[in-house]
């Protein structure tokens, strides 16, 4: 009875830490340029002795989906989306280079371009700062120019080049900041064969359907594993009885 309990309790345990993953998935459904996290349940068997008979199940992590999210053109002049693979470079909170797909930039009080989570966007030579202008254009590179302040439109400069990359998704892992990283810490070369389309900016990779469904499937089998621990108390109590009885 103890190890229909365990293995009962275990199960649900782990069906609580599988939904977790998918309600932030559902939760970001909307944040652009999210990518879902994946997972998986593993069975392991359980050590000790007597018969092998007896597995445990284990909710793991299973990377992050790479898969592309639909564009959404905004006419914006500061929103970008990633045409195909590739990736923007971003400076993380912990100073290290991140990369993100997020492309609804926005500049901060201090003229810095960032992500809408506030990470400052790289250029050719660190974080991008831009003056005081009225016009801001990104190219289909990646280069940013811009009409400064007091200037007539054929005045228009160039002030920097985003840093765009294309790592291997295999070669890149998630943290908890949202923002992916290369798994042995080296930093991605730039790469010019990378393209954004100006004025848009990529949905989420979610999908609300399988997220839906899947939230659904594991509530039932959380709902399975709790009657099993209950059984597992019932059949003791029984077996308690029965043991008193013939005493």
């Amino acid at each position: 009875m103890d190890k229909l309990l365990y293995v009962a309790m275990s199960g649900a345990k782990q069906s609580f830490a599988l939904q977790s993953i998918i309600n932030h998935n559902v939760a970001n459904a909307s944040t652009t340029g999210f990518r879902a996290d994946l997972f998986a349940a593993q069975s392991r068997p359980i050590p000790g002795t007597g018969f092998p008979t007896r597995v445990n199940p284990l909710a793991t992590s299973n990377g992050w989906s790479s898969a592309v999210g639909a564009q959404q053109a905004t006419g914006r002049e500061l929103d970008v989306a990633i045409r195909g693979p590739g990736y923007i470079a971003v400076l993380g909170r912990d100073g290290t280079e991140a990369y993100t797909r997020a492309g609804d930039l926005q500049t901060n009080a201090d003229g810095q371009l960032v992500t809408s989570g506030g990470h400052p966007v790289l250029g050719q030579q660190g974080p991008i700062t831009l003056p005081n202008s009225t016009h801001v254009a990104i190219g289909s590179d990646g280069t940013i120019s811009v009409v400064a302040q007091g200037q007539g439109p054929e005045a228009i400069s160039t002030v920097d080049r985003i840093k765009l990359v294309n790592p291997s998704p295999a070669s890149l892992s998630k943290g908890s900041d949202g923002l992916l990283r290369t798994s042995d810490g080296t930093t991605a070369e730039a790469d010019a064969s990378v393209q954004i389309v100006p004025g848009s900016i990529e949905a989420s990779n979610v999908n609300l359907a399988d997220s839906m469904m899947n939230m659904i499937l594991i509530a039932r089998r959380y709902e399975t594993q709790v009657k099993l621990m209950s059984v597992a108390n019932d059949n003791a109590a029984a077996t308690t009885r029965l043991v008193s009885s013939s005493s």
